[in-house]
Formats: C-alpha cells, structure tokens, sequence
C-alpha cells in the first residue's frame, strides 16, 4: 500500500538522544577559521553523538562566539542519519546543539524496517525522538503479508 500526504508525524530512533552529551567528528581533512569560530570537515565526515551516527561528505561547524563548544552544525553531500534501528538520508542536514533538533532536507528517505518514507523535508526532536515529514510525503507501508 503506498500512501501520499502533504506532512507526518513519525517516531525517529529507539532512544531519546542526550544533546549534552560530546559531539565526536573524524574526517579526512580539517581547515579551521577563527575569524569567523567555524571548522569545515570534509571526506568521510563521521559524527558520532551517544547512540546517534550522522555521516557526509562535508560539514560546517559553527562554535560559539561567546562560549565553549559547538552551536550547530551544517552536513551537505550524501547525508545518512542513524539513530536505533532508524536511518535517514538527504541531500543536507542541519544540526541546532541547543534546541536538539536536526533538519534533513533534500531528496529525505526513512526507512523504519520495512517501512519506507520520503519527503522534502524531515524535523528531529532528539528529545523526544520524534520527527516531522513534509512537502510531498510518500509512504509504503508493509500488510504483513508476504505473498
């Protein structure tokens, strides 16, 4: 059954994410501004935050002017988000440390088990460990029975 919708609301990982926790990056290359308090990560872009994996072929790291540590995140070029049993992919995703969300745009696929769900665009609320899909929202979703 293939369902089409303009938004929805879906469970996103099996745990909810502590976004206090340390943010891990390893990549190929490293050039750092600090003119500008950014960092840009390219090749094989890994970043690991307790359960959560987020993979990329660059991202832009943008710390705080005024503080210690990382305000937010910008992840371009074939972006995978794996939280749980649960990955995503898109073309961009956009991290907010503070608010504990991530904004998946771009060509988004879900993919739940044996669930499938694609949109424009997804919102992560790390917190509660749900996500909100919109702009063309295609869905297939499994009966159950295999014949």
């Amino acid at each position: 059954m293939s369902v089409a919708a303009q938004g929805a609301n879906v469970a996103f990982g099996s745990i909810r994410q502590d976004t206090s926790l340390p943010v891990e990056i390893t990549a190929d290359n490293l050039s750092v501004d600090q003119t500008t308090d950014t960092a840009i990560f390219t090749g094989n872009v890994l970043i690991g935050q307790g359960e959560m994996r987020l993979t990329a072929a660059r991202v832009l790291v943008v710390y705080r002017a005024e503080s210690e540590g990382i305000a937010r995140l910008e992840a371009t070029g074939g972006v995978t988000l794996v939280s749980g049993q649960d990955a995503a992919e898109s073309e961009r995703a956009d991290y907010n440390i503070d608010t504990g969300t991530i904004v998946m745009s771009g060509n988004v696929l879900l993919v739940q088990g044996r669930n499938a769900l694609s949109s424009d665009k997804m919102s992560v609320n790390l917190s509660d460990g749900t996500a909100q899909m919109t702009g063309r929202v295609k869905t297939v979703l499994q009966t159950g029975n295999d014949n």
